[in-house]
């Protein structure tokens, strides 16, 4: 392990404080800091204003539609575009919950290839491990949630009617010529960025965590 750290480029005091620590280790660290993370982002996302609240997360109307819901609100129709872009909001903290159990799931199968890598990853490693695991079967549960919450508020269908039309001049992507899809998309987009920032919090500072096991893993 500690060749490894030093071919990776680790200076030798961090390296020697490395070598105490086994792969196997590590291998546990990264899935109690990615269950930690997990946890923590499904409450904070999964309730009223988890993503209508947060301007890192909340889901606003992409491509030129955006543009064009402004000039909806200069001409008095701004409580309408105000009622889409909340129900889009409350369709993702609607379907967060669901991932809970996918998400725990993939970090107990990970291995300890998959958590050397999110270890020594960058910042989007946790993003790129989670997606690759979990997000094909959570935009299967996500979506009849989201549709359901979505096909309350009339202006949706009229979302996919121009936005399918923005596709042909290229002013929408394609992906996002559906409001379901697109919500869907956002809502799993969050979820694993926000995964990854209480994960980035425990490598920061373990200390406080309260986890031997992290301490030990991350502390060096």
């Amino acid at each position: 392990m500690l060749t490894m750290i030093l071919a990776a480029g680790a200076t030798l005091p961090a390296a020697m404080a490395w070598a105490a620590v086994t792969e196997s280790d590590a291998a546990s660290g990264i899935r109690v800091a990615l269950e930690r993370g997990a946890e923590a982002a499904v409450a904070g996302l999964g309730k009223t204003d988890g993503f209508m609240g947060n301007p890192a997360v909340k889901i606003e109307l992409p491509g030129y539609l955006k543009d064009g819901a402004k000039l909806l609100k200069m001409t008095g129709q701004g409580k309408q575009v105000d009622e889409l872009l909340l129900a889009m909001n409350r369709a993702a903290e609607a379907a967060v919950p669901a991932a809970r159990p996918l998400l725990l799931n993939a970090v107990k199968s990970i291995s300890v290839e998959d958590a050397l890598q999110i270890i020594k990853g960058d910042d989007a490693s946790v993003t790129r491990f989670f997606a690759a695991k979990t997000r094909e079967p959570l935009t299967a549960q996500f979506l009849p949630i989201v549709t359901h919450a979505t096909e309350k508020v009339a202006l949706a269908e009229k979302y996919n009617a121009v936005a399918g039309k923005g596709v042909g001049f290229g002013l929408v992507k394609a992906e996002d010529a559906n409001i379901q899809q697109y919500v869907t998309k956002r809502a799993l987009d969050g979820l694993f960025l926000m995964i990854a920032e209480e994960e980035r919090k425990i490598r920061k500072d373990p200390l406080a965590s309260g986890s031997a096991l992290l301490k030990k893993v991350f502390g060096g």
